[in-house]
């Protein structure tokens, strides 16, 4: 039995009930397990502002970005150099921006030790393209995805995608965002000017020993560890102890949560509101205000917060309702507070229009073409009792179709879940209406222990009957541990084609 089945073993999680034998080791485990930041920065740091990357027309016309990733030094520390991982610098990578019905093209040279890839999170293209798994780009090599932008302006990102190396290669740095613009965003008195009223904020959490390297332990469940590694030191955009001054009465904020297991639950130490006005895939149809936001791994908001002359406020990441039974949810990092960003305002703010009330016609809620829904259970490492393997499909569905998918986690740990090559909506959280944060198209949703979603997934049109798409726990520990499956996506016309092993009746067949 590995170590994490003992811990769940020892502490009752399937039942959320604490054995008795198990109490003392529990009390250990709970005093070990809180952590904070609060008090203890100093906010010295300007935030980085990750770059723009502008792209070169090629002779194809396509928009063309360069991307090489590679080893380097970064100064988390005062005084201590750390061997980070970066997309043309040493921790982190550019901004890659682009329009809805642009023509990309993006060359990622590894000049790193080891293979890796590089995944579009939540981009629309097809799945050799995608940079999951079955994109490997060797050491020295040059991989080269093109594809057309056909999905509406959204806060999306990159990041390693390697089988059983995931975790590894996003802690170590590798890490950006893409933004799609479209006409209709444009069209929004919204804040825009990137890097002053627009700003990105790529949170994640770090452990570092003494010397300043980084501490990788519990990467894959070392320790008591149930969601993979949880580091006591917060990074913004790549940088350390943080501060932002802006300039404008209002403020957008692009929030990633680019962590490898910890939920962010995001608010101001003052409790001010802010208006969320996206989400995953795009912008809501109204901008919603809220005091308190939870992201988990993978999930991306925009949230637009207005500011007085002169004030200071801390953003800050409060003990995030993760459900589930109360010492596991602490193990996870569920009752941790920490300080992200120190944000001074101007004495004098430039005016910025007033927030629309209306945002954008987002779309509805699609109706299903198939009846039947496809369900999934998340056990605590793996789907339906399976681990991932790369030979085998576990779903074939209609290219362009939009299916049911409910899916379950049965453990007593958290999880979440991300679909490549599709979006969906969220329509119901354990039977109940979602939360009105939740609303609107997403690609990464939360399942809590003992949760079950269900969703209305629009699947893309493009047909391949050879190279999946993934899903997975983005909880990347659990992803490296095997909790992912595949699906393939086929055309009426490519159906014949399908491979004899899964042609005829089968379980994964969503026709």
């Amino acid at each position: 039995m590995t170590t994490r089945r003992k811990v769940l073993g020892w502490l009752g999680a399937g039942t959320g009930l604490l054995v008795a034998p198990a109490a003392g080791f529990a009390g250990y485990l709970w005093a070990e397990s809180g952590r904070s930041n609060v008090g203890t920065l100093s906010f010295r740091n300007r935030l980085p502002i990750p770059p723009l990357l502008p792209p070169v027309v090629d002779a194809d016309g396509r928009k063309r970005f360069r991307l090489t990733l590679a080893e380097g030094r970064t100064e988390l520390l005062p005084g201590t150099g750390t061997t980070t991982w970066g997309a043309n610098g040493p921790i982190l990578g550019p901004t890659l921006r682009a329009r809805r019905g642009d023509r990309v093209a993006v060359d990622v040279t590894n000049n790193l030790p080891e293979s890796t890839s590089v995944h579009w999170h939540g981009m629309h293209l097809p799945a050799v393209m995608d940079g999951g798994p079955h994109q490997p780009i060797e050491p020295g090599r040059t991989w080269q995805p093109y594809w057309t932008v056909e999905q509406r302006a959204a806060t999306l990102w990159y990041h390693p995608h390697l089988h059983q190396r995931t975790a590894a290669h996003v802690y170590r740095g590798v890490a950006g965002l893409f933004l799609v613009d479209d006409d209709e965003t444009d069209a929004l008195p919204l804040p825009r000017r990137y890097g002053v009223d627009d700003i990105p904020l790529i949170l994640q959490d770090r452990k570092l020993h003494d010397d300043g390297s980084l501490d990788e332990s519990g990467m894959q469940f070392g320790g008591f560890s149930v969601t993979g590694l949880l580091g006591d030191r917060i990074l913004v955009n790549g940088g350390y102890d943080p501060y932002l001054e802006v300039g404008d009465e209002l403020v957008r904020f692009r929030l990633l949560n680019g962590a490898n297991a910890r939920v962010f639950s995001v608010g101001f130490a003052d409790d001010r509101e802010f208006s969320l006005v996206a989400t995953d895939a795009g912008l809501r149809d109204t901008p919603l205000p809220l005091r308190r936001l939870m992201l988990s791994p993978g999930e991306r908001a925009e949230i637009v917060v207005r500011f007085r002359p002169g004030e200071e406020v801390l953003l800050r990441g409060f003990p995030a309702p993760m459900g589930g039974n109360v010492l596991i949810r602490r193990m996870a990092g569920g009752a941790d507070t920490f300080d992200l960003l120190k944000i001074v305002a101007a004495s004098t703010l430039r005016p910025s229009p007033a927030l629309p009330s209306r945002l954008a016609a987002a779309p509805p809620v699609p109706a299903p073409t198939r009846a039947e829904p496809y369900r999934m259970t998340m056990g605590d490492f793996r789907f339906d009792e399976r681990v991932m393997d790369l030979t085998r499909i576990d779903r074939v569905v209609r290219a362009g179709s939009v299916e049911i998918w409910e899916i379950g986690n049965t453990g007593g740990i958290p999880h979440n879940f991300h679909l490549h090559g599709a979006a969906f909506h969220l329509l119901d959280v354990a039977g109940r209406p979602p939360a009105p944060h939740l609303t609107g198209e997403k690609d990464t949703v939360y399942v809590p222990p003992g949760g079950r979603v269900r969703l209305a997934v629009r699947f893309l049109a493009h047909s391949d009957v050879r190279r999946p798409y993934m899903f997975h726990c983005h909880l990347l520990a659990h992803e490296d541990a095997g909790m992912m499956g595949q699906f393939i996506t086929v055309s009426a016309r490519d159906e014949p084609q399908v491979p004899a092993d899964l042609a005829g009746p089968h379980p994964g067949h969503g026709r």
